[in-house]
């Protein structure tokens, strides 16, 4: 007896009932017909979307999934469907998965693990199952689990006790760099407890910061990976079972490799802008191009997300910018067939010295003549931005939001900032990764040393250590929590570490106020790391 099951890795758009309803129904048939499967499994919360927030407070948009699921199973003959939603039973809101089948809901079972650290908040609307769910499909016992119930031992092995000789584990499960690992590694835990195989089955595609990179795979009894999903894409796979006495083992299938680490930061960072241009409808991007390193790469990645036709670069040097940067502005837009504006900034900036001169006469020069000419470029940004319907991507990278290198109302105005978790040495490897696939960043943009060009012979390390300092204290501070006395007792010199976590700390009101980005990091700004604006802990 050969068992089938198809694995459905799709990009759904958060709060579409009906059309995430119409999208299962369609892959249900195709499944179905072309594939000859006997099940489907789709992912976690599959016709809400995922993560739904707060929508999940609103009565009549769980009324609606209700009656979605409904709808659903009447239409879907022929194929068993396993459907993530959330479910409100007896008063109580669950994030659940449905096993559909001939005409009607079968069974449900109900998430048992809710994850509540990072980007997590399922307590904040979901109550926990405790019951474990097994159903049969052609004659086998197959287990049912969502997503944080394979992190932790329970839930699977509770399904194998139950009789399972199968699991499938609806998931929506975000990116960060070297995940694919990571997840693997967890469920060959699960399997060697429970000793069944495991069909994980991942969700693809951005919503807001988060990028879900798909990479569903299934594992056989011995924890081997037979079948593995490509990442990034949408994917609808078969997956074959044959019985060997009381026990079931998947046939080998597709195995898509993983990427390595650059290469996946490069994909999702393209997912990530694609998916929040595309599903909040803008008719492109825009972006100012500077003929730094930054830029550059933002220019890249807008262009591969979206096509040069759909992307405007504006150049707007001011009386401090080299001629190189705008050489190499131009080399880069012309190299990716974008088009783009040159719009100098000195009258404007010379217009609002004027203005304030009165109000300012008698005071020396200082940061704020500098970022009198980062908020002229933002305003121009922002014109095009409105006038053309296209989004304005801001181009600053982690390390600058870390310590407030940026200006509020400057190179800090945009809709969306792809580079807001991209340390700067990771900055560089993804143009190096970028030009390895054609060269469109020249080499010496890559070898200058970096300078926000506000004021005369200006380079970043005049404000910050440089790079090669700087990241590895961030990432110890902002993503690894490790304070100010463990860093230095690391190696790192005490005045550096004292002067970056005062910057850090310092700078949270503005990062408050930046527009969201893509997650590639364990630990990202915004959702991932909130910390109060007001705070008197650790002040130096």
């Amino acid at each position: 007896m050969t068992l089938r099951i198809a694995i459905a890795q799709i990009n759904l758009l958060v709060g579409d009932i009906a059309g995430n309803a119409r999208r299962v129904l369609d892959i249900a048939r195709r499944a179905r017909d072309e594939l000859q499967a006997h099940a489907v499994v789709f992912p976690e919360l599959t016709l809400a979307g995922y993560p739904p927030e707060d929508l999940l407070y609103k009565p009549h948009f769980l009324e609606q999934v209700e009656l979605a699921l409904n709808e659903l199973a009447k239409q879907a003959q022929g194929v068993i469907l396993v459907v993530g939603f959330p479910e409100l039973h007896d008063g109580l809101l669950y994030n659940s998965a449905a096993v559909l089948r001939e005409g009607g809901v079968h069974k449900i079972y109900r998430k048992q693990e809710l994850p509540n650290y990072g980007v997590f908040d399922e307590k904040r609307y979901f109550r926990p199952g405790n019951s474990p769910c097994v159903f049969e499909l052609e004659g086998v016992a197959v287990g049912v689990t969502i997503c944080e119930d394979v992190w932790l031992p329970g839930a699977v092995e509770q399904a194998a006790l139950a009789g399972a000789k199968l699991v499938l584990n609806l998931n929506a499960s975000p990116f960060h760099a070297n995940k694919t690992h990571e997840r693997e590694h967890v469920v060959r835990e699960r399997v060697a407890d429970a000793g069944i195989p495991l069909i994980y089955a991942n969700l693809v595609g951005g919503q807001d910061e988060l990028v879900f990179d798909g990479a569903s795979f299934v594992m056989n009894s011995t924890g081997e990976v037979v079948v593995r999903a490509p990442e990034f894409e949408e994917a609808l796979m078969r997956v074959e079972f044959q019985r060997q006495g009381a026990a079931l083992k998947p046939l080998p299938g597709p195995m898509a490799a993983p990427s390595e680490r650059v290469e996946s930061v490069y994909k999702a960072l393209l997912l990530g802008i694609c998916d929040y241009v595309s599903k909040n409808g803008f008719q492109g991007a825009v972006l100012g191009l500077s003929g730094g390193v930054d830029s550059a790469l933002t220019l890249a990645l807008a262009v591969d997300a979206l096509g040069a036709d759909r992307i405007e670069a504006v150049l707007m040097p001011s009386r401090y910018t080299a001629n190189m940067s705008v050489e190499d502005a131009m080399l880069e837009a012309d190299a990716l067939g974008v088009e783009y504006h040159l719009i100098p900034i000195e009258p404007a900036f010379q217009a609002f010295s004027d203005l304030l001169e009165p109000t300012f006469r008698g005071r020396p020069k200082d940061t704020t003549e500098e970022n009198i000419q980062a908020r002229c470029r933002g305003v121009i940004l922002m014109a095009l931005s409105n006038k053309k319907r296209k989004i304005l991507l801001t181009t600053g990278n982690k390390s600058e939001m870390s310590v407030g290198y940026a200006t509020l109302y400057g190179d800090m105005a945009g809709g969306f900032a792809p580079l807001k978790d991209v340390p700067k040495l990771l900055v560089y490897q993804l143009c190096e990764y970028r030009n390895r696939l054609a060269p469109i960043i020249p080499q010496r943009v890559l070898e200058r040393p970096p300078s926000a060009e506000l004021a005369q012979d200006q380079k970043d390390e005049d404000s910050l250590p440089p790079y090669a300092m700087l990241d590895p204290i961030l990432e110890l501070y902002v993503e690894m929590d490790r304070s100010v006395e463990e860093i230095i007792a690391a190696g790192f010199p005490e005045a550096d570490v004292l002067k970056v976590a005062r910057l850090v700390d310092a700078n949270e009101y503005k990062r408050r106020q930046a527009p969201p980005g893509v997650k590639i990091s364990r630990r990202a700004f915004g959702r991932d790391r909130r910390y109060p604006i007001t705070c008197g802990f650790g002040r130096k």
